[in-house]
């Protein structure tokens, strides 16, 4: 088969595209046999990508998520889960349970010069897949990778026996041509070999929807349990979506941002989601009065958010398709599925960005590149502040959802912080795996987090832990209902989340002790992982 797959003719035409193809394998002696798994839990993780708090219809939103919505009805919500700010490091700490530094990935894929800022998954971490692979589990990764350009941080080599991944931050959603004009490719993997997206492919979100079901058509009639980890490129921008898609949202939004902040945070309150101490966040500092722009102005933003939305609408449906295949081939009665977001709404502007290629065709085709940009992003993490990037919440925040009949109690809400490091350890529980001291010739970096599984049974966890954050300078420490937080060359403020999630009132200079405590924490943590000064490593 030729290096270079058309996804069009693999993935439409619905070809047996594992046959043939490269798939090295990660087994370990005395791996068990197949018929003996048949009670062991599967696990999906689906993972949306710069999705904001309050995006979708279950967290206040407006946009239409019937398939996420009944996850959250029929499963629990945990509103005060955190990623680790950024696409690359949540992943990274997602995929292996360890804090981003950890598993060498403190900052992008770029090799900055330590192991904690190596740009790819560190020898001394594991993956689910590299961890489930030897007890039987058949392994499957949809989507976007972005936790390493060298061939040993590719799917292929992590413990994924079927592999269809964007290897990079973001693409056209309609071919794999590049974004940006500074020599940066965009490059997807089919089991491990490159594949290049014409024109005439499918739309990406769709593309990583049927890959996901044909793997699962695929092992349907085998007895082995499987690992589904579906990453999504949306919402990423660039901003483009299916024109049947948009059409339903244009005109939505000449409300503006201003009321559509007010609407989703009234939802959240009567949700139980927030609490009434959580006032709503002031309108970001950059983002004019909506009452203040043109006619002119307002068609345009009001497009953009259309095209936004109408990414977010198709994944929902692909998730839908996803669910409807699991019960279909009846694995939907022992499945744990997990929803959640890489880090918050976004402020990117691509369209102030030199390095980024400048298309201006028709807004939402294949012919323009663009971003929703930091006005849509403040209301995507209604009520939090700032966005993606940033420590503060509205960039670590993430809209969470578990779901298994039976183990999980339908409709419930968690209110105990928890973050990406925790799912790893959760899942292992789940399925009685051991986490090794040593793996394929190499020490392990022990788990810094703990089981959900208590929790998501509706039980009560055990006391609070410090969780942190580092992200190009940007760093949090939080410690119980304490948050000590700052960005890049800037003191540290102090909230008490308890009373003020929404990080209005600093406490810092009322506080000083207890700044000075968990900054000593936040140091110490910091030289065990390895963060640089973002000053110096550039």
């Amino acid at each position: 088969m030729s290096q270079r797959i058309n996804l069009l003719t693999a993935l439409f035409f619905g070809l047996n595209i594992s046959q043939g193809l490269a798939q090295p394998g990660n087994s370990v002696p005395g791996q068990r046999a197949a018929g003996k798994l048949r009670s062991r839990p599967n696990v999906l993780i689906i993972l949306a990508d710069d999705l904001g708090f309050s995006d979708i219809g279950a967290f206040g939103s407006e946009i239409h998520t019937p398939s996420l919505n009944k996850l959250a009805k029929e499963g629990v919500i945990l509103n005060q889960f955190y990623n680790a700010g950024r696409c690359c490091p949540s992943r990274a700490s997602l995929l292996t349970g360890l804090y981003p530094h950890q598993a060498g990935i403190g900052d992008m894929v770029q090799d900055k010069g330590t192991e904690a800022y190596q740009g790819y998954l560190s020898k001394h971490s594991a993956t689910i897949a590299e961890l489930l692979k030897p007890q039987g589990y058949q392994t499957i990764v949809s989507g976007k990778w972005h936790v390493g350009l060298v061939p040993s941080a590719f799917a292929v080599n992590r413990g994924f026996d079927k592999s269809f991944t964007l290897q990079n931050n973001g693409s056209s959603y309609f071919n794999s041509q590049p974004l940006y004009n500074d020599g940066r490719t965009v490059s997807f993997q089919l089991n491990g070999q490159e594949l290049k997206r014409q024109d005439t492919s499918l739309y990406l979100t769709q593309a990583i929807t049927n890959f996901a079901l044909k793997s699962l058509d695929e092992i349907k009639d085998q007895p082995n349990p499987f690992f589904l980890y579906v990453a999504y490129n949306a919402p990423h921008w660039p901003i483009q979506a299916l024109p049947e898609d948009i059409a339903k949202y244009k005109g939505r939004y000449l409300s503006g941002w201003d009321v559509l902040r007010k609407e989703r945070y009234e939802k959240l309150l009567a949700s139980g989601i927030l609490k009434k101490e959580w006032t709503l966040s002031p309108r970001f500092e950059n983002a004019k009065e909506w009452k203040s722009l043109s006619a002119d102005e307002k068609e345009l933003w009001d497009t953009r958010m259309a095209i936004y939305a109408a990414m977010v609408d198709r994944m929902d449906a692909g998730i839908g398709q996803i669910l409807n295949k699991l019960r279909e081939i009846k694995r939907d009665k022992n499945t744990l599925i997990i929803f959640l977001s890489d880090n918050g709404g976004s402020a990117d502007e691509v369209k102030n960005w030199n390095y980024v290629i400048q298309k201006n065709g028709t807004p939402g085709s294949v012919n323009s590149i663009d971003s929703y940009e930091a006005p849509w992003g403040n209301v995507s993490n209604t009520p939090f502040r700032l966005f993606k990037k940033n420590t503060h919440e509205g960039g670590i925040a993430s809209p969470f959802i578990a779901w298994y009949p039976g183990l999980i109690p339908s409709g419930s809400l968690n209110g105990q912080p928890a973050h990406l490091i925790d799912i790893l350890p959760s899942i292992l529980e789940l399925t009685g795996t051991r986490y090794p001291s040593r793996f394929k010739g190499n020490t392990l970096t022990p788990l810094p987090g703990r089981s959900l599984l208590r929790g998501l049974k509706g039980k009560k966890e055990s006391a609070g832990r410090p969780l942190f954050w580092e992200h190009e300078g940007s760093r949090a420490i939080r410690e119980e209902d304490w948050k000590l937080v700052a960005e890049l060359n800037s003191p540290w403020e102090l909230y008490h989340l308890k009373s003020d999630r929404t990080e209005t009132h600093d406490l810092a200079g009322k506080y000083p002790e207890k700044v000075r405590q968990l900054e000593k924490k936040y140091l110490e943590w910091a030289a065990a992982v390895g963060v640089q000064d973002w000053n110096t490593i550039k």
